[in-house]
């Protein structure tokens, strides 16, 4: 009887551990986003975790007359990303992200997670600038 609550209790435990992997671990999605940064910052009670917000803009209104504006979420892990943008509010930014299943409190709020910043570009002036 031992072994056989041993076996079933461990078969769970592994099926448990397999089930969070794949909701918080298992990379469900790549892909790059550009827009203007709306703003990047570092919040949390417990985890200070980096948080943005990348303003797409388009020309698809849902009304005749308007202009398309969406949102992307994103949040950050790597502190060489976050200082890149501190620096870029308002500027034109490309960002390569890695989509999860889900949030993770230490990772941040969003299920999008951006590892690197493909390029930077003053709006003003349309140059890239160098970061």
């Amino acid at each position: 009887m031992k072994k056989f609550l041993f076996i079933t209790v461990t078969i769970i435990l592994v099926v448990l551990a397999a089930i969070f992997f794949y909701r918080y671990y298992f990379v469900f999605g790549r892909g790059t986003k550009s827009g203007e940064l709306n703003f990047f910052v570092q919040k949390g009670y417990v985890w200070k975790t980096y948080e943005g917000k990348l303003i797409q803009t388009g020309f698809k209104p849902q009304s005749l007359g308007g202009v398309q504006s969406n949102e992307f979420q994103f949040s950050v892990v790597s502190e060489r990303v976050a200082q890149q943008l501190m620096g870029a509010s308002g500027k034109l930014l490309e960002l390569h992200y890695k989509e999860y299943l889900g949030a993770l409190p230490w990772r941040g709020y969003s299920e999008f997670i951006v590892d690197s910043v493909i390029s930077v570009t003053d709006p003003n002036t349309m140059k890239k600038v160098p970061f």
